[in-house]
């Protein structure tokens, strides 16, 4: 069994569990975690034994989105130099992990123990089966900071379809596990003692089902979204490196890390009156 610096895994009669584990930063994504992740699906796809595939996080999260050191790294100040093959690096190792996890061939399970953001959102609602807690939230809040949920955006407008993808992305509201339950995002909501026992009651469900067939079914459910999806992550990506050069993102990230409100460039720029 691989050793991953930000996550344990657990073997048990065909069930593979994957417990995010940086909960001093919520779960935060940073690269290690999002390589590691992306790794340990990939090793599961490609395992014999591997049936069923749980996700959860240690602590009192499940993946609080992106580490706030990863946002500060992010943030450059625009017209410093220029980074554009980091940002695209950036935006491609999401959308690989979240790619990934979207076609992966086994059943996945996300027993959501808590807030699940932005990224995090997008890990918990791309599993075959969504459990929360009635405590968890959810969000797309990247707005609120000056960044464009573009990754997860390609991935939301498919399963929600565009009207309630709009409201979501453009308000950057929370949502509650009862809400996130009522628009198909979550499949059941579990009390905390109880949701491992129940993620693991479904998983023993589906290894009643033929392998083949399961898997035939998610490759024949994933050839739908074939024609478009593949355009729009290039699409996404292309988006999230032009957001992490703009200047409100800058400011969005200082903003927050200040724990003040942001003051946006662009607001400033509309408002400016125009000189005759």
């Amino acid at each position: 069994m691989t050793h991953y610096s930000t996550l344990h895994t657990h073997t048990d009669s065909g069930i593979h569990t994957i417990l995010l584990n940086r909960p001093e930063k919520r779960n935060a994504l940073n690269h290690q975690l999002m390589e590691d992740l992306t790794q340990a699906l990939e090793a599961f796809a490609a395992s014999q034994t591997c049936r069923v595939v749980i996700i959860t996080g240690a602590g009192s999260s499940f993946c609080a989105g992106l580490d706030i050191e990863h946002l500060r790294a992010m943030a450059i100040v625009p017209g410093q130099h220029s980074a554009t093959e980091d940002y695209h690096a950036d935006a491609q190792r999401i959308a690989t992990l979240l790619t990934t996890l979207y076609s992966l061939s086994k059943p996945s399970i996300a027993a959501v123990n808590g807030p699940a953001i932005a990224g995090g959102m997008g890990i918990a609602t791309l599993c075959d089966f969504t459990l929360a807690v009635p405590e968890a939230k959810f969000g797309y809040t990247e707005v609120r900071i000056g960044f464009v949920p573009a990754i997860v955006s390609a991935f939301l407008r498919t399963q929600l379809g565009e009207k309630a993808c709009r409201d979501l992305l453009l308000t950057g509201r929370l949502l509650s596990a009862a809400e996130a339950e009522s628009l198909g995002l979550v499949n059941r909501i579990v009390p905390e003692p109880d949701l491992m026992r129940e993620a693991r009651a479904l998983a023993i469900r589906l290894l009643r089902n033929s392998p083949a067939a399961m898997e035939a079914t998610k490759r024949l459910l994933g050839k739908f979204s074939d024609h478009h999806l593949p355009h729009d992550i290039e699409a996404a990506i292309r988006a999230s490196v032009d957001a992490r050069s703009n200047a409100d993102f800058h400011e969005g990230v200082s903003a927050f890390l200040e724990k003040r409100e942001p003051r946006w460039p662009s607001a400033q720029a509309i408002a400016r009156p125009v000189s005759k």
